[in-house]
């Protein structure tokens, strides 16, 4: 089977996803992505016993040993068996391979959208050998996570931290299965090498955890771990270049915890839109259009009836910012979209031939479709 790479692009290099991708990685996947004590219902996020480590000096009993034993068996491999076509148009089945993390004991697990995506089936390895079949219960792209499910309850289920109170130079682990199944289980350690990182992935602009803890293909949507053994992040992408070594992300667990639990609730992320299609001169010059302006972004489309239709914005207008924050990129845009809340009004300054306008744009839920 040969590897495959699904590549995400970014301003400063090759940014690729981990999952089942052969050469860079989201937080590495490989070929074909305060907690509470009720596992079982309630929040999503359970609680796990510190590990103790048998029979080992304290020299070699060390803070690694620790959160791998603790960890570990909670970390899960996962295939994703998709159908795509030769070259002759001949269907074929492809697999993938990706991590993900028990977080309940009831078979709920955390892992990253790009590992289930498009998939016609999906088969979960437990650390304990079984083999299971996996469903999804829901997915989120833009910040690639996905909770998927399996029929098993008394699971190990790893217990997470809180990533808002990690600081720079503290060891990172990183538990996974790079490369498939063959190397289940592997652990890598760094360090945490900042926080807040900000990355324009698809126009969608992420806050992630740097860390040099190696990642590679299948890593992606296993568990970065603190000496503590708690889960901090969910591994996702890594930046893959010749020139480059150690600049490896994680899902910050702050942010996968309350994904996990919209998905949980409703199977989907609730997020404001504004209904507008969007062209910057990056995202113009790819299209094969050249564009003219010094700020602001190019109004290309609007959905009908939409928020920024009721307001009266217009195609071919120029949006300069949203609540006195410029938008000079599609990035700009979404993310002044996103720091409001749906029924939330905004303030939208445009440029229309040549006339500056405020408008203002009551967010609505963006559709499921």
């Amino acid at each position: 089977m040969g590897w495959f790479y699904h590549n995400w692009k970014k301003k400063m290099g090759a940014l690729t996803a981990a999952f089942a991708v052969g050469a860079v990685l989201l937080s590495g996947c490989t070929d074909s992505r305060a907690n509470t004590a009720n596992d079982a219902g309630g929040s999503s996020i359970p609680v796990a016993s510190t590990a103790v480590s048998r029979n080992l000096s304290a020299a070699r009993n060390t803070p690694v040993v620790r959160a791998a034993e603790a960890v570990g068996p909670a970390v899960v491999g996962i295939t994703n068996k998709t159908l795509v076509r030769d070259w002759f148009n001949n269907p074929i089945q492809q697999e993938g391979f990706g991590s993900g993390v028990i977080f309940r004991k009831d078979g709920y697990i955390v892992t990253n959208n790009h590992v289930i995506d498009g998939a016609r089936e999906i088969l979960v390895s437990l650390a304990d050998g079984r083999t299971l079949k996996g469903k999804v219960v829901g997915v989120d792209a833009p910040t690639d996570i996905a909770v998927i499910k399996v029929d098993a309850d008394d699971l190990p289920a790893a217990q997470f931290g809180d990533s808002d109170d990690i600081v720079v130079g503290e060891p990172a682990i990183a538990i996974g299965n790079p490369m498939g199944q063959e190397f289940q289980g592997s652990v890598t350690v760094g360090v945490i090498s900042a926080l807040n990182r900000t990355l324009d992935i698809q126009e969608r602009r992420v806050k992630l955890l740097q860390t040099d803890a190696a990642i590679n293909p299948g890593n992606s949507g296993g568990a970065l771990v603190n000496a503590d053994g708690l889960v901090i992040g969910i591994n996702s992408i890594k930046i893959a270049r010749e020139d480059v070594e150690g600049m490896c992300f994680a899902i910050p667990i702050n942010t996968v915890r309350e994904i996990v639990d919209q998905l949980m609730a409703t199977g989907r992320v609730i997020r404001p839109y504004m209904g507008v299609g969007v062209f910057d001169k990056e995202t113009a010059a790819r299209a094969g259009y050249q564009l003219n302006v010094d700020a602001g972004v190019y109004v290309q489309n609007l959905t009908l009836s939409g928020p920024a239709d009721k307001a009266g914005i217009q195609r071919g207008d120029i949006i300069l910012e949203i609540n006195d924050e410029k938008t000079n990129t599609v990035g700009d845009l979404r993310a002044a979209i996103a720091a409001h809340q749906v029924g939330e009004e905004v303030q939208v300054k445009i440029r229309r031939d040549g006339e500056t306008l405020t408008l203002p744009v009551t967010l609505e839920a963006i559709p499921e479709s």
